[in-house]
């Protein structure tokens, strides 16, 4: 079992703070500071991809009390979000809990972590505070001691927000089949909502797999809009890009696509990069900062994912003349290879 990482910044949780909590509400109270006074602040639901609770800043502090839903199961993994951004990620429970530059005190998930980690960084400075003599010889014993940790913690929790975030972590499936497999050795997960997710998305791209003809969708920006279907199966090569302006990964693809827009334009290849999951704002300063002379589409966010299944980025698809897929999720030289054979034809 792999190390399970910090949830969150700093997220050392050994305290409930005292609050207004009710039975079966959550009270969550975040000091933010006079710089955020009057905004808005959203408890954001990472399984569902949802807000799930909204308060004002007044004071400096936002204030979050409500109950906790069946929908839940007592228990939802949870990020602050304050101007798009994450400000902390922690358990929400019928509990009260204290959020405090980016440290969530409060809650019997979040304390169970916080003691799990408190033991394992006390571990390791124990390991680390022995000569270095003695490092090596002890260095078996301090492995087996920290994964007998770990699998004891994970026992514990396996049926908890903390287990399934673990289980989807180390053992998340590539395919249906993965999915399957995974709810037989775990049946408590079945029906999780990420998991339903990810059966979705599987879904979706099967049906939108290399040999299949393209699927339409549009997006309006500023009173205009695109559809796929105003450039994909209109006689031409189209070579569609989806990326966003926080993907480093994305930014490194763009020289690959300028190179093959460069090199077959003058031949009738068509490029769209099509910005999802983005900022329009940080997508068009990106556009400013990469060159990129061709079709850009703003402000597509979860659109495009919706219809191709795409779960990270940059997905990259190239169609042919009548529509229909003759390459997906290549990047570099496949791409590049996928690219040239085509259009060599």
């Amino acid at each position: 079992m792999r190390t399970l990482p910090i949830i969150g910044a700093g997220l050392m949780m050994l305290t409930a703070c005292a609050g207004g909590q009710k039975e079966n509400n959550y009270y969550v109270k975040a000091n933010l500071g006079p710089d955020c006074e009057g905004k808005t602040v959203y408890l954001y639901d990472i399984n569902t991809d949802m807000n799930i609770d909204s308060a004002v800043v007044s004071d400096s502090v936002a204030i979050f009390n409500a109950p906790m839903t069946t929908g839940y199961q007592g228990t939802a993994s949870v990020m602050l979000m304050l101007d798009g951004q994450g400000v902390a990620r922690f358990y929400l429970e019928a509990d009260s809990i204290l959020i405090n530059k980016g440290m969530a005190k409060g809650g019997e998930l979040n304390n169970r972590l916080s003691a799990y980690w408190e033991e394992r960084i006390g571990m390791g400075k124990e390991f680390r505070a022995l000569p270095d003599s003695l490092q090596k010889e002890r260095a078996e014993y301090y492995q087996a001691k920290s994964d007998s940790l770990d699998k004891a913690f994970f026992e514990v929790n396996k049926e908890n927000a903390i287990g399934v975030e673990e289980i989807l972590r180390n053992e998340r499936p590539d395919n249906l089949a993965q999915i399957d497999s995974l709810t037989a050795k775990y049946p408590y997960i079945a029906g999780n909502a990420q998991l339903e997710k990810m059966r979705k998305a599987f879904n979706l791209e099967e049906e939108t797999s290399v040999g299949k003809m393209f699927k339409d969708f549009e997006v309006t920006y500023n009173d205009s809009t695109f559809r796929l279907s105003d450039v994909v199966g209109k006689g031409k090569y189209v070579l569609v890009d989806f990326w966003a302006s926080w993907c480093g990964p994305c930014k490194r693809q763009i020289p690959v696509i300028k190179g093959l827009y460069d090199k077959y334009n003058k031949d009738g290849l068509e490029v769209v990069s099509i910005a999802v999951w983005d900022e329009p704002e940080s997508t068009l300063r990106a556009l400013k900062s990469h060159d990129m002379p061709w079709t850009n589409v703003i402000n597509a966010q979860q659109i495009p994912s919706d219809v191709y299944g795409f779960q990270g980025i940059p997905c990259i698809i190239l169609f042919g003349p009548d529509g229909t897929i003759i390459s997906r999720d290549k990047q570099g030289d496949e791409l590049c290879a996928d690219v040239d054979a085509a259009m060599k034809k």
